[in-house]
């Protein structure tokens, strides 16, 4: 018994395994948690902006807020999304834009990528700093810029105004993602191709353009949300003519009609699809090519 007794005294106490095991998932886990944390906090806005599209406000002060005590369920915000005055114009005007701008800006900045990757030139180095220029400088500034210069050339502020506006600050964030791409891609593929007797625009098309491709697609849909949802720039170039951010800034005194939620939150679900999209098919082209290798 007293050898027994002496065990007994001797053994200590088992800690507590489930705290241990906690702190231990913790710090194994700390990264994934603080990144669904921020995660969580870029897609708050998302989510009362989509919650919003669905409510049915009591009065113009209730638009825009979040409060669940007066939250009235409708999908007539949906139904008669362009209800409001103007709105279909605005979103119109703005799709019209963002769009050619960004074909525009594709086309002049995949080929100045191209110059830059695989070109060696006098004053490469300051024009691959001028690229650079419309990135760094602010917004504001190059608006006000842009309205000295369109007012003293005599070019009349509205669609054709924005439309170059839009191009110059877009064509930059191409180059740069068409550059990056053209990084990786090694140039004796072209030469391997041209080696079996193709043609350079055939080895161009056919090897190069096809591995180049996804940094172009990147380029242009990064050029159409950023011409979509410019406002700075927009404003001092626009003259009488109004873009849909515009029109969420100027009825905004008025209060923000319910139907501008719908339209936010089915702009995120579209462009929600097509990266979705984008995601299965490399994994697609993935899975095949493991297949065959």
């Amino acid at each position: 018994m007293s050898q027994l007794s002496g065990l007994s005294e001797a053994s200590p106490r088992k800690p507590h395994t489930r705290p241990r095991r906690i702190a231990q998932w913790l710090r194994a886990n700390w990264v994934l948690l603080l990144g669904f944390l921020i995660l969580g906090y870029l897609l708050a806005p998302i989510a009362v902006v989509l919650l919003l599209s669905f409510n049915q406000p009591g009065s113009r002060n209730t638009t825009y807020v979040l409060d669940f005590d007066d939250f009235h369920f409708t999908l007539n915000n949906w139904t008669d999304m362009f209800g409001p005055a103007g709105l279909r114009d605005a979103l119109v005007m703005s799709l019209l834009i963002a769009t050619l701008a960004a074909l525009v800006a594709t086309v002049l900045g995949t080929g100045i990528a191209f110059a830059l990757a695989r070109y060696r030139f006098r004053a490469r180095s300051t024009v691959q700093a001028l690229i650079f220029l419309p990135m760094a400088t602010p917004e504001i500034v190059m608006g006000s810029s842009l309205l000295t210069l369109f007012i003293g050339l005599g070019i009349p502020l509205g669609f054709w105004a924005i439309l170059i506006a839009h191009v110059m600050f877009c064509l930059s964030f191409v180059v740069v993602t068409v550059k990056a791409r053209l990084a990786g891609l090694d140039p004796r593929l072209q030469e391997a191709a041209m080696d079996l007797y193709a043609t350079p625009f055939q080895a161009f098309r056919s090897v190069v353009l096809p591995l180049v491709w996804p940094g172009i697609l990147a380029g242009a849909l990064l050029a159409f949300s950023l011409s979509f949802d410019d406002f700075v720039v927009t404003n001092f170039t626009a003259g009488t003519e109004q873009t849909f951010p515009m029109y969420v800034w100027g009825i905004n005194l008025r209060g923000i009609p319910p139907q501008v939620n719908a339209v936010a939150s089915a702009t995120f679900l579209i462009s929600l699809v097509f990266v979705i999209a984008g995601q299965l098919r490399m994994r697609r082209r993935s899975d095949d090519r493991a297949a065959t290798s």
